[in-house]
Formats: C-alpha cells, structure tokens, sequence
C-alpha cells in the first residue's frame, strides 16, 4: 500500500541555507542566502516557514525554532557538479551530473557568435549577461532600426535571443533558437537551454515580452523519477518552469505560471483535483527577480509573501498528503557579482498523517527526494540516492 496517494514538491528556486563544505572550489564560501537576507532585513518573518523548522536547521534573525515543528526538516548536499537550475532540479530526481553545464558570465566566444550571425544573416549585439526586460529597453530601439539579433545570458546555462516580432517573425526565430540549440548540445558549448524571447512595442518605454516565449532544453541524461511515475501510470504534474527544466520528460500535465504568487495560485487549485502521484512547482522570482539582481529586501519580501499563502496549502492538503519544500542552490544577494552560489538547501516535510517531527540526517545528494518519491510510489529507484520514506511516521 501506498503511504502517501499524493506528494507535493516546492522548489523556492536559489534559497540556499549555507555554504557546501566544496564551496571554495566555486569561489562561494561563507555564502548563506537565507541568513544574510534575514540580516539585511533585520529580521524575517516567516511564522510557517518556521513552524516547519527553518530556523532548526540554521538559526535565521527572527525566526523563531521551532519546539515542536509541524514535521521533519533538514538540509541537502548537492553532489553534481555544478550550482545550476538544471542541474538541481536533474538531480532531485535522480540523476548526478559529472560534468556542468557551460555558463558565460562575460558573453559567448567569438567564433559561436560568428556561427549565429553566419546562419541568420544578421549581426548579434548585446552579448553579455543581462534582465530580460532590460535588454530590450537597452536595445530594442536599435534592433527595430537595423534588425539586428538581441543575444544575452545569465548566471544559468543559458542563450536567450530577443526578438521584435513584427522585426523577426516568431518562425524566423524558432529557426535561429533551434540551430542554437543543435550547435550546443555538447562539448565546450554544452548550454542547458535556448531561450527565444519575443517582443512587442514601439519604443522602450513600451517594450513588452510575448507569451510565444519557446524553450529549446537538452533533455536529461538519463530516466528520472518523473519518467518512472509516468510509465506506471501515475500523475506527475510540472507547475512553473518544471517542464522546461525536463524538457517535458515525465511530465504528464504542464502549467505555465507568470511569477511566484501565480504559481502558488496554480498549485493551490491542483491541491483540489483528484490526482495519484506527483506535482512539482517551481517559483523562480526568488532567483531571477531578487537573487541575480542582488536585492536583499526584495528578496526577503518575496519569501514573507510565499510563507503567508502556506496556510492555504496546509488547509487544502489531503490527509494523505505530503508536501515538501525545498530549493535547487543558493544564490546569496548579498554576495559578489551576479551568479548562483553553492549552498545546502532546506527541506521541509509536513503531511497531515504524520505523527511524529523533528530532525533527519543530512542528505547527502539531492537525490535522496527522488528515491523518497520513487520508494512511495513503488516505481523503479533511482540509481543515486536514499530514501527517507521510512523515517516520516
């Protein structure tokens, strides 16, 4: 029998709680995203956050731990090698990626960029890591003028090209993303994802992103947990940009969300349908919009406004429930430059049926939520990790 019909996994996208004891080797140590946004903030309050034992596993300025948490908590180690979204959220279900994925903190080389401009027949300005948003109010203007490719990255393994789509009609840029993306699937160009970003507008006061955005990800190395579930028939649903992140392998239903509250609306609404298996959310405001941007008190203001929509969840989860909420790296915005940080991560257990709380080991490896999902679901294991199932009663 199975113990839980249903488990839900929140990703808090890059809220890292410490640096990893290989921090040096990623030029991150003392790094602690959580912490140092609690500092900045003189303060955060997370009352349910810290109901499920957050500040238990590393004491954060004003919240509270936790005497009796609501259920288990603890951290987990990323073993991959890397501090990526992709290669996270890869290996929290069940994969150990060996080698990172490539990232271009000062913009692509020379000669990938003369094989964009050969293939498209235009010049690519920009090329540097940049808002998507700001890009095009720094370029957009020139590029309605001339017709030139907008190209940018970020800290992640990512090409993004902006486009006017009344400059660059959407298929003339599906085109160009897609011989981005068959030119870097490996080798020392291996990017996890290309981006094409359309755009709308007359002047850069009015620039406007599309909703014909289109994700062209590699796909992962291996089967995952979620390939598991859906070849047994099980639900295993990617609320945010879960389903880009797998390319859509193993994913049974997707859902588009617009920023962290929508995705929480989303998730909540799943909360009431009747499905056995897995839903899987990303809320990525953390990162993009706080975490790169090195904003602290933004940062800490998002986190209070995801713990305020926790008792939603708590009142409409199932008995046979389990939700757990955790992160995929760190990304400290009051840390040098712009780039992710390599920090443990929380991991916060609650389901109504759960009798007893407290603390768990470490986990060494993401993983270890794959194979508590896969141990539950009494699908394949994953060839990395450790279940904790038997520890929740």
């Amino acid at each position: 029998m199975k113990k839980f019909k249903r488990i839900h996994v929140i990703v808090m996208d890059s809220v890292g709680i410490g640096a990893l004891p290989d921090a040096d080797k990623f030029n991150d140590v003392g790094t602690n995203t959580l912490l140092h946004i609690s500092q900045e903030k003189h303060g955060l309050n997370l009352p349910n956050l810290g109901r499920m034992g957050l500040s238990n596993i590393s004491k954060l300025e004003g919240v509270d731990i936790a005497t009796k948490p609501l259920g288990f908590y603890s951290k987990m180690q990323e073993a991959s090698c890397g501090k990526d979204t992709m290669t996270g959220h890869w290996e929290m279900m069940g994969l150990y990626i060996d080698k990172p994925f490539q990232v271009f903190p000062n913009g692509f080389p020379d000669d990938l960029i003369k094989q964009i401009e050969d293939f498209s027949g235009r010049k690519i300005i920009g090329n540097c890591p940049a808002s998507g948003t700001e890009i095009i109010k720094q370029y957009g203007e020139h590029q309605l003028k001339t017709g030139d490719l907008i190209v940018y990255t970020s800290a992640d393994s990512v090409l993004q090209i902006a486009a006017h789509e009344e400059i660059i009609p959407l298929e003339e840029l599906y085109r160009i993303c897609q011989f981005c993306r068959d030119i870097t699937r490996e080798g020392k160009y291996q990017l996890g994802r290309i981006i094409a970003r359309p755009y709308i507008g007359t002047c850069k006061d009015d620039f406007t992103r599309t909703a014909n955005r289109h994700d062209y990800a590699l796909k992962p190395f291996g089967k995952t947990v979620m390939n598991s579930l859906q070849d047994a028939n099980l639900d295993s649903i990617a609320i945010g940009k879960i389903r880009d992140i797998f390319d859509g392998e193993g994913v049974t239903k997707a859902i588009r969300t617009v920023s962290n509250m929508d995705g929480m609306d989303k998730f909540i609404q799943i909360l009431s349908e009747d499905f056995t298996g897995l839903s899987f959310t990303n809320l990525v405001d953390f990162d993009a919009k706080f975490g790169h941007r090195r904003n602290p008190i933004g940062y800490g203001d998002a986190l209070e406004e995801f713990d305020a929509r926790l008792p939603e969840v708590f009142a409409k989860m199932q008995d046979n429930d389990l939700l757990i909420i955790t992160a995929d790296h760190g990304n400290d915005p009051t840390y040098t430059g712009t780039d992710h940080t390599r920090e443990y991560v929380p991991l916060l257990i609650y389901g109504k049926q759960l009798t007893s709380f407290g603390s768990l080991p470490i986990r060494k490896t993401f993983s270890d939520l794959g194979a508590t999902i896969a141990d539950n679901f009494e699908v394949t294991m994953p060839k990395y990790g450790q279940s904790f199932l038997d520890d929740l009663h």
